[in-house]
Parts: structure tokens; sequence; C-alpha cells
């Protein structure tokens, strides 16, 4: 469904993809692990049209978009949903207008059908009683609720979270990771998420890559990803850093 042919990513001198090649498919969720800095939020933005390769070519339903316009990219946004690592609400908005923003933006529906749209979303999230609410209002783990829920009501093939469990407690977190297995389940959505949390990686993953200095060094299904026995995904797993090597050394 997604592809990334031989990516590349450069901005001035500094090069932040490397020659990267990745395939998501149809109903799969693909979990990217990496250092902080290592181009994984920068696949995201390449994946949704904000960020444009130096070279290499991105492939959606087998329909190459490399080149596409701003216009041509606006139709395939109306297909996916994205989750803001620090959810990016409106905050002038009501819960319920923020979710119905995308929807009111694409303007195929009427009033009644969004507001239908809006209360199913808000239900799957459990914050069927908030649509009234201003973001202020919400915790951090409600703000992602409510994050999720406009990303999917659109109904898109395809979601991209960027740390979509980040800042939030481990009740909250585990809530996030069942809702977006709840999406995958219920909605057959394609899903790339981008994370540092270990726990959520392991709950929401059909398969899992690793990031390295802006290539992909490690890909497998989440049943053997964990085996790894590449050194540097091992001592990411591990919490291991480059200091700790060398206080080992004699």
């Amino acid at each position: 469904m997604i592809e990334l042919q031989d990516v590349t990513v450069r901005f001035g001198e500094r090069e932040i993809l490397r020659g990267v090649d990745l395939t998501v498919a149809a109903g799969e969720t693909l979990v990217i692990l990496g250092a902080s800095g290592s181009g994984k939020s920068t696949i995201l933005r390449v994946l949704i049209g904000l960020v444009k390769p130096t070279s290499g070519r991105v492939l959606i339903d087998g329909v190459d978009v490399t080149d596409y316009s701003e216009r041509q990219w606006n139709e395939v946004r109306r297909h996916m949903g994205y989750v803001f690592q620090y959810s990016a609400l409106f905050d002038s908005m009501t819960v319920g207008e923020n979710v119905a923003f995308g929807l009111v933006r694409q303007n195929e529906l009427n009033k009644d059908e969004i507001a239908a749209h809006v209360r199913e979303r808000l239900q799957l999230v459990g914050l069927a009683d908030w649509q009234d609410a201003l973001p202020q209002q919400l915790s951090g783990g409600m703000k992602k609720r409510v994050a999720l829920a406009r990303a999917l009501a659109t109904e898109p093939k395809v979601v991209l979270y960027d740390e979509p469990t980040a800042g939030l407690d481990p009740i909250s977190a585990a809530t996030v990771d069942r809702l977006i297995l709840r999406a995958q389940h219920q909605y057959g959505t394609s899903g790339v998420v981008v994370t540092h949390e270990l726990d959520s990686a392991r709950t929401v993953a059909d398969r899992l890559a690793f990031l390295h200095q802006g290539r992909f060094i490690a890909d497998a299904p989440a049943d053997t990803f964990w085996q790894s026995d590449n050194p540097l995904v091992q001592n990411f797993l591990q919490g291991k850093s480059e200091l700790d090597e060398e206080e080992r050394r004699p």
C-alpha cells in the first residue's frame, strides 16, 4: 500500500535519510524505532507529503506520488490520518469541532452526517460525553484520544502516529495503545507508529523496523524482532549507550 524506494532526504549539508526502503502493507501496523535524531519523524513527513525526498520514490497503492503538486497531495491526504506528538488540537474549538475539522474541510457530508461521524469516533475513544468540552479541560491522555478520533473521522486508509504515547502515564499510554489496535481491527486501517516506548511497540506492532543514522538496519515481524542479533538494536532495546560500553572497557 505504501512504499519508499531508496529515499534520501538532505537539508543543506545534513543528510537525514540515506537510501531508505520501506513497505507498509494494507491493514498492517508498522512500528519504527530508533534513537532521537535518527530520522523517524522525517519518514512520516515524507509519507504525508510535507517533505519531498532529495532522491528516491514514494508510492501509494502503486502510484508514484513523489513529484505530486500540493493540490494532488491534498487529494492523497484525504485518505490519511495523522496523530501529532503533542495532539495539536485547536484550543478555540470544542472537542467535537476538533474531531469534525477534516470532515468539514472535505465538504462531502451534511451537518447531520458529520455529527454522526463525530459521535461514533468519540464513542470509540471513550469520550462521548466530552464533545462540548474545550481542550484545556482535558488531561494529556484525553487529548491524545481526541487526536486519534480526529485522525479516524475521515475514514482513512492509513494513520501515521508520531510518538502517540509520549508524556503519558502508564495507564493513559496503555489506553492509547488499545485504541490504536481497536482502530486497526474495526476500520482495517494501516498504521505507521514512531515511538521510543518499547511497551507500546510490543502492544501495537505487526512489524518493527529500526532506524539508525538515517538507514533501516533491522526490519522484522513482531514475533522475531526482539531477538534481533544486531548489536545496535539490542543496545537500544536494553537501554545501553556508547558510554556504557566505554565504561566496561579496561
